[in-house]
């Protein structure tokens, strides 16, 4: 008989038998195998929200194949992910197959490699249920919250809507900033910018103060007083102050900084980030080395880094880029107050496997991943860059008059030593040099000044990146819920992707006031970064999960059951779902109602006009076989495709997505496909190219 282990994902259990060998059987549970049932609430209130679980559907046939792996081995090992989610599973893994929770059966691995492995396997410990209970006690109030918010949201504004713990938080910080950003009003302000001149260099300098201090200028005429009142001036250097500054290496990734950084430098969204990240831990097969983990686990907090992994960052970074690059002391960085430190900051799991000795083992998207991960760890352990700073202050008064007086001022830099930028690129930009030679009371000549109108700015809607930042912040969500939070809303029609920009719908608007003013505490940061450090307290075994869930759902109910009697006659009529299309019965514009299998038009003279009719997204491309009109549609699974109008008549059916363009060749529409090529799909003309305009996120 061998040892059995069971993991989540067939691509872990893969890289695990690399390390393993014989003796060991490694099946995969493919994600939970047992959840609370959507089909009904699943929790009895009643009796201390007693959950009622079930075998995830279709995994029927997955748990008796595991029941009976475990009846042929000797010993059984529960390797699931290192987090409260993979505690959890490993949980309901062991309840199903009947193991003994007593016994040390759970082993976790930070890094999947040899030694990682072998440190797993080398420590089996009991299940974590104080872990166990945080899952719970997450997943028991986003059920309650889920189940009973939504039938009163989709009452009040429209069939088949969703309100959430989390993601309703998410959606009313981004209708708070549409908020701002329309309330703004732009403030006038205006600059003067000089050029001198020193022999034949020229100098750029920003005016900044007079004899009354720090210049405001707010509009055109105070601009043009003071161009009129300088034209007499002559000019000096005033000040010149070299000095050095410090370029310091950024700290490892966690999950919400490689999400960011990853949106910013790579364009990935924050879903993808994860899914790639996962891929990496898990194990990539490099040739003759078999499945190799290549990072550390990728849902973590916290910005520890082990010894070991800084040894050996600091042995290649001496070896490849010199000594003088290692820094005098270790760099150690410390987490936020409330960082969960059970795993280290994300790393390359081996710093010696550099991207370009593995690039050829990888997508392309993996590549950039990890060479992302890789380069901003190793330069995390680096020496800090140093620059050399310049700033020059330039003097200008009328001749004989010391008491009044402008003072331009210059900065300039220049890198000393590159440090940790020889790595990774933090931004810097390009060096502004400025001349180091002159000396105060050197002339200058005036080659030209000017002025310059600007606006202030409204606040900028949130990104996927700024987004996550700010749920940090707030301390909403915790780093493995943040991609499925964003998701859940721009999939759910709350929020709307544009030009990288997270912009409300009307709908999101309207759940989030409605909300706002029936549940301020649902919808409050605070309160919901209070409910997530109860959820850490229940993890750390500090705070009894049924309190916890008490303590949120008695008030919860009772302002439901006033809520729901308050508003009992109120219907929020929203402007998108009114049309221009005329019913054909009652001449009435019909309106956009959903029902079971989405969106469709109705009459609102129901009930005495019953008049219903499919619900067709136009595009501005026609059919390329009949000229009919191509329409959006969606298949069963929700995913969008386009086909023409005259189904069944016509069978045109694409996943491309029509464009404005039209063929060179023929005139017919062009689709947009993956990779940005743009096609025509007219038979027999073949014309295709790859789209030269920014591809819009």
């Amino acid at each position: 008989m061998s040892d059995l282990i069971i993991v989540e994902s067939p691509s872990k259990a893969k890289t695990l038998k690399n390390y393993l060998g014989k003796g060991y059987d490694v099946i995969a549970s493919k994600g939970h195998v047992r959840d609370l049932p959507a089909a009904r609430l699943s929790v009895d209130i009643q009796h201390d929200f007693a959950p009622k679980y079930a075998v995830v559907k279709g995994k029927e046939k997955l748990v008796k194949e595991l029941q009976e792996a475990v009846k042929k081995s000797d010993k059984v090992y529960l390797a699931t992910d290192p987090d409260r989610e993979g505690e959890a599973i490993s949980w309901h893994l062991a309840s199903l197959l009947g193991l003994d929770l007593s016994e040390k059966n759970r082993v976790t691995f930070n890094e999947i490699t040899k030694t990682g492995v072998k440190n797993g396997m080398a420590a089996p410990r009991k299940v974590d249920l104080d872990l166990v209970n945080a899952q719970q006690a997450r997943r028991i109030l986003d059920r309650l919250v889920g189940y009973k918010l939504s039938p009163f949201v989709s009452q009040k504004i429209r069939r088949g809507l969703s309100a959430g713990r989390v993601q309703s938080v998410a959606v009313r910080m981004i209708c708070d900033r549409e908020e701002e950003i329309r309330a703004f009003v732009p403030q006038e302000y205006w600059t003067i910018e000089g050029k001198f001149l020193d022999g034949r260099r020229v100098i750029n300098a920003t005016l900044h103060e007079d004899e009354n201090g720090k210049l405001e200028i707010h509009n055109e005429q105070e601009a043009d007083a003071l161009l009129q009142r300088m034209a007499a001036y002559t000019f000096s250097v005033s000040a010149l102050k070299k000095g050095t500054r410090k370029i310091n290496p950024l700290p490892p990734f966690i999950t919400s900084t490689m999400q960011q950084e990853a949106a910013k430098k790579l364009g990935f969204r924050t879903e993808r980030t994860m899914q790639i990240a996962q891929q990496l831990y898990e194990g990539v097969d490099l040739g003759n080395r078999g499945a190799v983990g290549l990072i550390t686990y990728m849902r973590t907090d916290s910005m520890r880094v082990s010894d070991e992994a800084r040894s050996a960052a600091a042995a290649l970074i001496s070896a490849v880029y010199g000594a003088q690059y290692v820094p005098e002391k270790p760099n150690v960085y410390k987490s936020r107050a409330n960082a969960q430190d059970g795993h280290e900051a994300i790393r390359p799991s081996d710093v010696n496997l550099t991207p370009e000795s593995v690039k050829s083992f990888l997508t392309s998207e993996q590549f950039k991943l990890y060479d992302l991960i890789w380069k901003r760890f190793i330069a995390s352990q680096m020496a800090a860059g140093v620059q050399s700073t310049v700033k020059l202050d330039i003097r200008g008064n009328a001749e004989g008059d010391s008491k009044h007086f402008v003072l331009f001022r210059a900065n300039g830099h220049s890198m000393k030593f590159d440090g940790c930028t020889r790595v990774y690129d933090l931004g810097e930009g390009k060096d502004a040099l400025l001349p180091v030679d002159l000396k105060p009371g050197d002339p200058l000549k005036t080659r030209e000044i000017s002025k310059s109108q600007h606006f202030t700015q409204p606040p900028a809607r949130y990104s996927e990146q700024s987004l996550i930042k700010a749920l940090e912040e707030n301390g909403v969500g915790r780093p493995s819920t943040y991609a499925t939070i964003i998701s859940t809303i721009v999939k759910r029609e709350y929020v709307q992707r544009k030009n990288k920009q997270l912009i409300p719908t009307e709908l999101g608007e309207a759940i989030s006031k409605l909300l706002k003013e029936t549940f301020p505490k649902i919808v409050n940061t605070k309160f919901t970064a209070q409910m997530e450090t109860g959820l850490d307290r229940v993890g750390d075994g500090e705070e009894d999960y049924v309190a916890l869930l008490h303590s949120f759902y008695d008030d919860f109910e009772k302002t439901l059951k006033k809520v729901k009697d308050d508003m009992k006659d109120v219907k929020i009529q929203l402007q998108e779902d009114q049309t221009d299309i005329p019913c054909e019965k009652c001449g009435r514009m019909m309106v956009v109602k959903v029902g079971r299998f989405g969106k469709f038009l109705a009459c609102p003279g129901y009930p005495a006009c019953k008049n219903t009719k499919p619900y067709v997204v136009d595009t501005a491309a026609r059919c390329p076989k009949c000229g009919g009109k191509v329409v959006e549609k969606k298949s069963k699974r929700g995913y969008t495709f386009f086909g023409c109008e005259k189904w069944p008549e016509c069978d045109f059916v694409t996943w491309d997505k029509p464009t404005k363009e039209t063929c060179p060749n023929c005139g017919s529409a062009l689709f947009k496909g993956k990779g940005g090529m743009l096609s025509c799909l007219k038979e027999g003309c073949g014309y295709s190219r790859r789209d030269k305009k920014k591809k819009e996120d």
